[in-house]
């Protein structure tokens, strides 16, 4: 039986919208200092998420991926809220689209032809968006094999 000593209360929140709302065991973040595991009782923190794979376990043992592209993460001991800019469920993301988009915006920052800060700082977000929606849909068909 699982009681407020062994489980986190998770939310996943978005511009639009709370993307998900969770009692789990443990969640693994990409930071800006590197990917972070965090159990029930965690030290609190506030950390700058990069984009990536959020990698969650819940009650049932079940495994949930999701991709964010950035924001911010706040622990306090057994509640966890994560303010993400972007939230995919990786069920939800079509790979193909998604490969495509990186494609364009690896093709676009190749094409720049003027240092132009703002565009290949935006060029730059949008492939490692695209790239951890990528990531995110690959694990998470691994685990279904």
């Amino acid at each position: 039986m699982y009681d407020s000593h062994t489980i986190i209360r998770f939310e996943i929140v978005t511009p639009e919208k709370v993307a998900l709302k969770d009692d789990v065991l443990q969640i693994t973040v990409p930071t800006q200092e590197g990917e972070i595991t965090i159990l029930p009782k965690h030290t609190p923190l506030v950390a700058n998420l990069k984009p990536g794979v959020v990698e969650l376990k819940n009650k049932d043992n079940q495994i949930k991926i999701i991709s964010v592209s950035g924001g911010f993460i706040e622990v306090l001991r057994n509640k966890v809220v994560l303010l993400a800019d972007t939230a995919e469920r990786a069920e939800e993301i079509d790979i193909k689209r998604a490969e495509e988009a990186r494609e364009r915006a690896e093709k676009s920052l190749k094409e720049l032809r003027h240092f132009d800060t703002e565009r290949f700082v935006n060029l730059n977000a949008q492939m490692e968006k695209e790239l951890a929606r990528t990531r995110s849909v690959k694990k998470w068909r691994k685990l279904l094999t």
